[in-house]
């Protein structure tokens, strides 16, 4: 089973994540494939996909939402998992019911689960109105990327792949 993992990721820790889950759907026997998202072209020959974006402003980045629009039909016609990375602070800022509204992108896609990650903050790599934003919040620089649960959801993900493509050979 071919799976094509990709993110939207401004300062790289979003495809940070993607690159992990793809490392541990590799992990599973799966053919995962990790692109940046803004390299990513023709969809059709995957079969399953995870798609993910780093969070401003309780919002997928552009060129994410616009992927999720373009692709939605294929997207919706094949097991698709979403996630977004964002919140940082202990404890996270924004909280989880806030951090991000992606109901439209679940709903065009099919996804089975959206899953919400902490995200990396390093204020050298921020423009001015990204740090001002930073300030206003009160976060700090870190990483709050809880890597154990990304291995997990990983995880979770492969198993049901696998266990269907165990089903289809029978």
């Amino acid at each position: 089973m071919r799976v094509l993992v990709t993110a939207s990721s401004k300062h790289g820790a979003t495809g940070e994540i993607a690159a992990e889950i793809g490392r541990v759907l590799g992990d599973r026997s799966l053919d995962a494939v990790v692109i940046p998202l803004e390299d990513v072209g023709d969809v059709s020959g995957f079969d399953a996909f995870v798609v993910g974006s780093a969070v401003y402003a309780g919002r997928w980045m552009g060129d994410a939402r616009r992927f999720a629009d373009r692709h939605a039909a294929q997207l919706a016609a094949r097991p698709t998992w979403l996630f977004s990375s964002g919140p940082i602070g202990n404890p996270p800022k924004p909280d989880a019911q806030s951090a991000v509204k992606l109901d439209d992108v679940i709903a065009r896609t099919g996804a089975r689960e959206h899953r919400l990650f902490a995200g990396r903050l390093d204020r050298s790599v921020l423009g001015f109105g990204e740090r001002t934003v930073v300030r206003m919040v009160g976060a700090a620089d870190g990483d709050y990327r809880d890597w154990r649960a990304v291995r997990a959801w990983a995880g979770a993900i492969g198993d049901v792949l696998t266990s269907s493509v165990a089903e289809a050979a029978r």
